[in-house]
């Protein structure tokens, strides 16, 4: 069946290519779903390892404040020499590394206790933000500052960490406040592997930048209040998205959460092209290898057609010689015999009429003596194609019977039919005028004998080959360039009757 018809190997080959593209697909998407998991959960990871860090250390400087508001609150602690007194408020967490000063100030805002000097540095401290809340807002417990650049040292820019002091009665007695410096989380966020466009944020709740990945000092302050990733943020206490940023426009996978206890909101981010950088690589070189598969498969396909459409060709030339005349295109005989027996049994089936007309070239070999057997091939292919011009039906069928002989079978043609087509065979060869002057007629004719099988029972498909041939006998002995229908012997006697009185 392949051999047969061959698209259908090019179909065969076009399903197998889609499918080996359709698995392809599939597995570089499992691969892409891989890549991004496996970001996430460095995101995750990253992310909690930096909230930790974060929250324990703001922990342990709140704790540092607790400590010097209980020590306030001890009798005699305000009376212990400087020296001491210090070392009393003030633990060894208040010299860490990106730490400030731990401050003590009184409900004017001027420094009481200084943790790096004694007596205290003269600063008042009253316009200070974080003095004005403590101030106003009695609950409002550890307050986290906006960035700002301290008056004491003068130096990085920092953030406070403030609680209120309350007396006995609950009226407001000062501010107990630590500072610590932006370069903490710059120095926390540059040892985390992010990728080359990785970000990383720490803000505070209204969306105040603290500090960010890439680093850019303009950006630290800037509010990210209305952008879009930040509304997200206020959402939930933590989340995921994609989403894109308001400062650089880098499309990145967003991971965030609200760091406990603390007006802090943390996000770490990872840029698309990082996460699928190596999938793309290796989709690259998958698909190359797929597609490079594929048109090998449909190209191996197309030359396995081709070369199954030549051999068709073939063969189908071969049959056509087989079945032809080589110097008419006509049928040759022995298809001509297959067709009419084959149409004459399907005659008896159904009980139609089944015509048969002979003809022959009249004084043929005086024709190829005078002019040539070039020229009389020449004439044979005149008159097969004066028979193949008047034989049009799809059931009709012209040949070439032998020599200067040829035979048209006509099924569903009665008599009066076949002898229509046969007159225009015969005019149409006689209208060709090939000059013949061995020819009592001075051109080319032909003779026609008909047999059907509607005026006689014929027994087999050969004795209607017979009956034509008879009938054409007659008329060429009746004179040549005519038609003549089988049974003739009525006209053959007409014939002698009036030739007797002549004589």
């Amino acid at each position: 069946m392949v051999t047969r018809r061959p698209n259908i190997v090019i179909a065969i080959s076009i399903v197998l290519a889609s499918a080996i593209l359709a698995i392809a697909v599939w597995v570089l998407a499992q691969m892409r779903d891989d890549a991004l998991r496996r970001a996430q959960d460095s995101v995750f990871n990253v992310s909690l390892l930096v909230e930790r860090d974060v929250s324990r250390n703001l922990e342990i400087y709140d704790l540092s404040l607790r400590a010097v508001i209980e020590g306030l609150k001890q009798p005699g602690v305000l009376d212990l020499p400087p020296a001491i007194r210090q070392m009393v408020l003030f633990d060894g967490s208040a010299s860490a590394k990106d730490l400030g000063s731990i401050l003590v100030l009184d409900t004017a805002g001027n420094i009481v206790f200084d943790s790096q000097s004694t007596p205290p540095r003269a600063f008042n401290l009253a316009e200070r933000e974080y003095f004005r809340v403590q101030r106003d807002s009695p609950n409002v417990g550890l307050y986290v500052s906006h960035p700002f650049i301290p008056k004491v040292h003068g130096k990085d820019v920092s953030i406070a960490l403030s609680r209120r002091i309350s007396r006995p009665d609950g009226s407001f007695g000062g501010v107990v406040v630590g500072t610590m410096r932006l370069t903490y989380f710059r120095h926390l966020f540059a040892g985390m592997n992010l990728g080359a466009g990785g970000s990383m944020a720490l803000m505070l709740n209204d969306g105040t930048m603290l500090m960010r990945r890439p680093y850019d000092p303009k950006i630290i302050g800037r509010s990210l209040t209305g952008t879009a990733n930040y509304s997200r943020f206020l959402l939930q206490p933590s989340g995921d998205f994609f989403g894109t940023a308001a400062i650089d426009g880098v499309e990145r996978w967003y991971a965030f959460r609200h760091i406990d206890m603390y007006p802090l909101i943390l996000d770490v981010a990872l840029s698309t092209r990082d996460i699928y950088v190596e999938w793309r690589r290796r989709a690259w070189i998958i698909g190359t290898l797929i597609a490079a598969l594929d048109v090998v498969i449909i190209a191996l396909a197309l030359l396995f057609s081709q070369q199954l459409r030549q051999r068709r060709a073939a063969e189908e030339e071969l049959r056509v010689l087989a079945r032809t005349d080589g110097l008419t295109g006509l049928n040759n005989r022995r298809t001509f015999e297959e067709h009419a027996e084959e149409e004459w049994r399907r005659a008896q089936r159904n009980d139609w009429p089944l015509s048969m007309l002979l003809i022959d070239v009249d004084t043929f070999k005086g024709f190829n003596d005078l002019y040539g057997h070039s020229a009389g091939d020449d004439a044979l292919v005149a008159v097969a194609r004066c028979i193949a011009q008047n034989v049009r039906r799809p059931g009709d069928t012209a040949a070439r019977y032998g020599g200067e002989e040829f035979a048209v079978l006509l099924p569903d043609t009665d008599e009066t039919g076949a002898t229509a087509i046969a007159e225009k065979i015969r005019a149409a060869v006689q209208a060709l005028e090939l000059r013949h002057v061995a020819s009592s007629h001075h051109v080319l004719t032909i003779s026609i004998g008909i047999a059907c099988t509607g005026r006689q029972v014929f027994a087999t498909s050969r004795a209607l080959v017979n009956a034509a041939d008879e009938a054409l006998y007659e008329a060429k002995d009746a004179g040549r360039n005519r038609v003549l229908c089988y049974p003739v012997a009525a006209r053959a006697d007409r014939r002698s009757a009036v030739a007797s009185p002549a004589q």
